[in-house]
């Protein structure tokens, strides 16, 4: 075999294998058991963290009610209140069935989200979310048992900067168990639609 036909059929499989791979993460998250959760990922867990208003909330408050978690930041530009938006807009087409959901906001960037902070801006949407903020640590633990994934992005000085985030809105069940998840590109028909299956 000549280096040229070696050569390309070398890349041809690296190509392959690539767009296998990439294949078979999407299949692999995008499939759900018979129980409601991701084979093979296992999405939610415990937090301990704080609201709005200043009072500790822990993963057990909000048992008995389904749960849709979204991960962000109060000075993202756009991903983070277009999320919210449409979580706001779903539970409004719920009507009278929306008080069976929480829906729950948790900062990936606790330096600047502030209780305080996270109150004004929880503001702008349905005045049932609850906006959750915590100690660099408490935040970690959070986004991990939910395989959220945020990391700083540098500015031009130290308090400039914005967060690269995982945009996923899950929707938990009644026992903190993950059901569904929503992608930026979901409307708030479709993620109504999706909460009406399991009220």
């Amino acid at each position: 075999m000549s280096p040229p036909v070696r050569r390309g059929l070398i890349i041809f499989l690296v190509g392959l294998a690539f767009i296998l791979g990439a294949f078979s993460f999407d299949y692999l998250w995008n499939q759900t058991g018979s129980a409601g959760g991701v084979v093979g990922v296992s999405i939610g867990g415990p937090f301990t963290l704080t609201d709005q208003n200043g009072v500790l909330r822990h993963d057990n408050d909000f048992r008995g009610k389904l749960m849709l978690v979204y991960f962000g930041y109060t000075y993202c530009p756009d991903a983070c209140p277009a999320a919210l938006n449409t979580m706001t807009a779903a539970l409004d087409k719920l009507g009278a069935t929306a008080d069976a959901v929480q829906p729950i906001f948790i900062t990936v960037d606790p330096a600047r989200d502030t209780p305080a902070q996270m109150k004004a801006y929880a503001a702008n949407f349905t005045p049932r979310l609850v906006a959750l903020t915590g100690t660099p640590t408490e935040i970690a633990a959070a986004a991990k048992a939910y395989r959220v994934y945020f990391q700083k992005v540098k500015g031009s000085g130290p308090d400039d900067y914005s967060m690269d985030h995982s945009a996923f809105i899950y929707l938990m069940g009644r026992d903190g168990k993950y059901l569904a998840h929503f992608g930026p590109e979901v409307s708030a028909d479709q993620m109504a639609a999706a909460i009406k299956k399991y009220l």
